[in-house]
C-alpha cells in the first residue's frame, strides 16, 4: 500500500510539472506604418485656400 501511494504521487508530480511547463506563448506582430506628412500638408493648404476663397466670396458668412 506505501509503494502505491508513492507511485500515485510521483505520478502526480510528474503531471504537475508537466502541466507547469506548457505556458502558452503570446506573440504580436506589428506591420510598420508609414505617415506621409507631405500628404497631409497639402491637404490642409488646400482646405486652407478653399476656406479663403469662401470667405471672400461670402464675407458675412461667419
Amino acid at each position: 500500500m506505501n509503494r502505491t501511494r508513492k507511485s500515485l504521487a510521483l505520478i502526480g508530480l510528474t503531471a504537475a510539472f508537466g502541466l507547469g511547463a506548457c505556458t502558452p506563448t503570446v506573440r504580436l506582430q506589428v506591420d510598420p506604418i508609414q505617415i506621409y506628412a507631405k500628404l497631409d500638408a497639402d491637404v490642409r493648404v488646400r482646405l486652407d485656400k478653399e476656406l479663403q476663397d469662401l470667405l471672400v466670396e461670402n464675407p458675412n458668412l461667419f
